[in-house]
């Protein structure tokens, strides 16, 4: 039986990352998310078994539309929210999808999470903790604005996450937060919503921000220009800002 499984997951993983080659993607990595189950929750040990890996897949945003969130105006709210949340999130969805057919036809079980899937507006909570997997596979750490950020891009990207029982080897050790003493996500927040508190995987979320206050802060946008976005704290994060 390990005879004929090892050269399947060999094809498996071949295929994973042909076609993650050609897919457009800015950058992707691997990790065992098992050990964060208290993270990523423990429904999808029924469908995946045991031992999950996560496949986290990003695709960079446009620095051009991303610049234009400060100052504030509905244009510049309407164009972050088209290209991120429709344009970059379908983008992803599509190459999850492709990735998880693909790990499907080699005979194991592939789950695409679909890209920043809300499903608790109050709360601001997704179907899965994209940030969680990609941080466990080294392609970032996790800022005080409670976002990812990469070396490359900062927190400008979006991420999907395909969860399979194919072993995959981690691509790479986390990266230590390099945030430091900067606190300009914190400073430049309409509502406070942050802390400052540097992230701890001990610790919930609610001692590093204010779900609630943003929620709110979204909902006042949509009645003041139509579009409840913000992206502030991302916009003014300097990995990846290209504005003075």
């Amino acid at each position: 039986m390990e005879e004929t499984t090892k050269p399947a997951e060999a094809a498996a993983q071949q295929e994973v990352e042909r076609i993650l080659g050609s897919a457009g993607v800015s950058t992707y990595a691997y990790s065992d998310v098992a050990e964060a189950a208290g993270q990523i929750g423990t429904s999808y040990r029924e469908s995946l078994g045991e031992t999950i890996w996560a496949v986290s897949l990003a695709i960079a945003l446009p620095n051009s539309v991303v610049d234009r969130l400060r100052p504030s105006s509905a244009e510049a709210a309407m164009l972050y929210k088209h290209h991120a949340y429709d344009v970059v999130n379908f983008r992803l969805d599509l190459v999850a999808s492709h990735l998880a057919q693909a790990i499907q036809g080699g005979g194991f079980v592939a789950l695409p999470v679909p890209a920043s899937q809300t499903v608790d507006r109050q709360a601001l909570c997704s179907l899965f903790p994209h940030k969680t997997a990609a941080h466990l596979a080294g392609l970032g750490w996790i800022g005080k604005n409670c976002l990812l950020i990469t070396p490359q891009y900062g927190p400008r990207v979006r991420f999907a996450t395909v969860l399979t029982n194919l072993p995959l080897e981690p691509s790479a050790k986390r990266i230590e937060s390099k945030c430091g003493t900067c606190t300009e996500c914190v400073d430049i927040c309409p509502v406070q919503a942050f802390t400052g508190r540097p992230f701890r995987e001990s610790e919930a979320r609610e001692v590093r921000f204010s779900a609630s206050s943003c929620s709110e802060h979204l909902a006042a946008q949509e009645d003041r220009i139509g579009v409840d976005v913000c992206g502030l704290c991302l916009y003014i994060c300097p990995f990846g800002r290209t504005h003075s």
